[in-house]
C-alpha cells in the first residue's frame, strides 16, 4: 500500500502547529503510503494556510467564510489536487460533516470511502445530549451503509454499529487509539502530587475534557456522599486536570456543595504521566465513550481505575479484575466503589498488578502502524 495516495479529512488544526504531537503523529502515518493529503476543517479567521509536513505530507485549511459553506471548500481543493495527483481513497474523521463530503468526493471522483467513528454515536446517552447529535446519528446512519470501510476504536462500538445500521461485517474494523504504553512506563516522575498537596492522604484524579458527556458532576456528588461518611474529609482530595465549556458549572457545583477543600481543578497539562503515577486511585465517570484512552494510560501507570461502564470497559478492563466498572450515571454505587478502595488498598495492587499482566502484550507503535495500514485497505474490502 506504499503506493496509495490517500486522502483524509477532519478538524485537527493542531496539524498547523509546528512540532506539535499532531504534526509528528502524522509523519509516523505518512510513512505508510505513498502521498497523504489532509484537508482540516478550519474558519478564515484562523489564518492558516497550506503546509507541507514531510515531502510526501499536505494540509490544507478548509478557509471557509461561513460553516455551511465548508463542503464546497473542500470540493474546490480536492478539485485542485486531483489535477495534481492521483488520489486513490478518501477517509473521514467522522460519519458527520467530515462524513458527509467524504461521500460527496466518493460520487464525484469515484473514490473509495472509509468513515471513522470515535465516539459511541449509538448510545442513547449520546442522542439525548444535544438535538445536534439527534441530527448526527441520522446523518450517520445514511453515510455508513455507503461506506466501503468503516473503522470504530472499540468493540462496543462495532457492536452497537451492527445493532443499528445495515452494513457489512466485513468492513468493519476494529483499531483502538495508540496508546504508548511503554513509554508511559519508562517515563520518570517530574512532579509528585503527594508532595505538590501534602495535606492529603489520598488523591484521586480525573483527566479529562470539561464537557457534558464527560459527566463530572457524578464524580462530585460522590464526593459529597464520601465527605458525609468518612472522618478523613479533610484528608481526601479529587483533582481535576482539564479545561472545557463545562468548567464554571463545576467550579459552581463545588462551591454549592461546599467541597472547595476536597476538590482541585487544574488546567490541562502535557505532563499527565506523573498524575498518573503519583496518584491514588483514576476516576472516568462519563455518559458515553468511544474507548477511554485516559484509562489506559492510567492503567500503563500502575493506578488503579475506576470507570463507567463505557468505552473499554468490560473489553479491556474487566471489572473487579483489572478495576471496577459502575454503571452509568449510579452515584451511589460509584460512592461504595470509591469508598471500598480506599479502605482495601490489597485490592488496590491487585487492580495494578493485573492491569500491569495485562498490558505486556499491548501493540507496540510499529505493531499499531500496520494495524492502521491494513483498515484502510480497500481492494480487500471492494472485493
Amino acid at each position: 500500500m506504499t503506493n496509495f495516495n490517500v486522502l483524509s479529512i477532519g478538524s485537527e488544526r493542531n496539524l498547523f502547529v509546528k512540532d506539535s504531537e499532531a504534526q509528528k503523529r502524522i509523519q509516523e502515518y505518512g510513512q505508510l503510503f505513498n502521498e497523504l493529503h489532509i484537508i482540516v476543517f478550519a474558519d478564515k479567521a484562523l489564518g492558516f494556510k497550506n503546509i507541507e509536513i514531510a515531502k510526501n505530507i499536505f494540509v490544507y485549511p478548509t478557509n471557509h467564510a461561513h460553516k455551511i459553506l465548508y463542503w464546497h471548500q473542500v470540493l474546490s481543493i480536492v478539485a485542485g489536487i486531483v489535477t495534481r495527483h492521483t488520489l486513490s481513497a478518501v477517509t473521514a474523521q467522522d460519519p458527520f460533516e467530515a462524513g458527509l463530503v467524504g461521500w460527496l468526493l466518493k460520487l464525484r471522483f469515484h473514490l473509495p470511502l472509509q468513515l471513522q467513528i470515535h465516539a459511541d454515536i449509538f448510545s442513547s446517552h449520546f442522542k439525548a445530549e444535544s438535538l445536534k447529535n439527534g441530527l448526527k446519528v441520522l446523518i450517520a446512519k445514511f453515510l455508513l451503509p455507503k461506506a466501503d470501510g468503516i473503522r470504530v476504536v472499540s468493540e462496543r462500538i462495532k457492536q452497537s454499529l451492527v445493532s443499528n445500521v445495515k452494513c457489512r461485517m466485513s468492513n468493519v474494523s476494529v483499531l483502538p487509539i495508540f496508546v504508548d504504553v511503554k513509554k508511559i512506563q519508562s517515563a520518570k516522575i517530574k512532579m509528585n502530587l503527594h508532595q505538590k498537596y501534602p495535606e492529603y492522604d489520598f488523591i484521586i484524579l480525573i483527566a479529562s475534557r470539561l464537557t457534558k458527556e464527560k459527566n463530572i458532576g457524578m464524580a462530585i456528588k460522590a464526593m459529597k456522599e464520601l465527605s458525609q461518611r468518612l472522618n478523613v474529609k479533610s484528608k481526601m482530595l479529587l483533582l481535576i486536570v482539564g479545561e472545557g465549556p463545562e468548567q464554571k458549572n463545576i467550579q459552581l457545583l463545588i462551591t454549592n456543595y461546599q467541597l472547595r477543600n476536597n476538590i482541585i481543578l487544574e488546567p490541562w497539562t502535557n505532563d499527565l504521566i506523573s498524575y498518573y503515577k503519583t496518584a491514588d486511585l483514576f476516576l472516568l465517570t462519563s455518559n458515553y465513550e468511544g474507548y477511554g484512552r485516559t484509562v489506559i494510560e492510567a492503567m500503563a501507570a500502575g493506578l488503579p481505575v475506576i470507570m463507567a461502564d463505557v468505552g473499554i470497559a468490560g473489553e479491556v478492563l474487566i471489572n473487579d479484575l483489572d478495576g471496577q466498572v459502575v454503571p452509568i450515571g449510579d452515584i451511589q454505587v460509584l460512592t461504595e466503589a470509591i469508598l471500598e478502595l480506599i479502605k482495601n488498598p490489597a485490592k488496590r495492587e491487585e487492580f495494578k498488578l493485573n492491569s500491569l499482566k495485562l498490558l505486556e502484550k499491548w501493540p507496540t507503535k510499529q505493531e499499531y502502524l500496520e494495524k492502521y495500514k491494513n483498515s484502510l485497505d480497500f481492494d480487500k474490502m471492494l472485493k
